[in-house]
């Protein structure tokens, strides 16, 4: 049976987050997820925070990477990271609720570009994100 795009999506989406312990453990949600789309989100606890009181910026990285991995791997074809960069606009707090919305840009042969937006949960863009993927062997499905 062969499936639809967003058939493949959702069923790559479902294999990947299986094995994320990272997303799951920092208490991440996969809210949405189309082929070279995915929307994560994440509340912002005190254990994230740094010594200034604000959200560390790790974390906020750590959310625009999950956000930008489900995004571009919705082809099952396994696709890892190549590049990245993360510009910082506003601190995030804590209990703020932090949103990543992933959308891809560009895709030809093994390469991919991915532009990763956070808000929070009053829509203030806290941080802009790009990723460069690289397809490499293997699926996560069976063919």
């Amino acid at each position: 049976m062969t499936m639809t795009p967003q058939e493949m999506a959702d069923a790559c989406a479902k294999a990947m987050w299986a094995n994320d312990h990272a997303s799951q453990k920092l208490g991440m949600k996969l809210e949405h997820i189309a082929p070279g789309e995915a929307t994560m989100s994440m509340t912002i606890t005190e254990a994230m925070s740094n010594g200034q009181g604000n959200c560390h910026g790790g974390y906020i990285f750590t959310l625009c990477d999950s956000a930008f991995a489900f995004a571009c791997n919705t082809y099952n074809q396994l696709t890892v990271a190549q590049h990245c960069s993360v510009t910082f606009l506003a601190p995030g707090r804590i209990g703020d609720r932090l949103t990543a919305a992933a959308r891809e840009v560009s895709r030809k042969k093994r390469t991919g570009l991915y532009d990763i937006t956070i808000t929070n949960q009053n829509g203030e863009m806290i941080a802009r994100f790009t990723g460069h993927s690289a397809t490499v062997k293997g699926t996560h499905l069976p063919e």
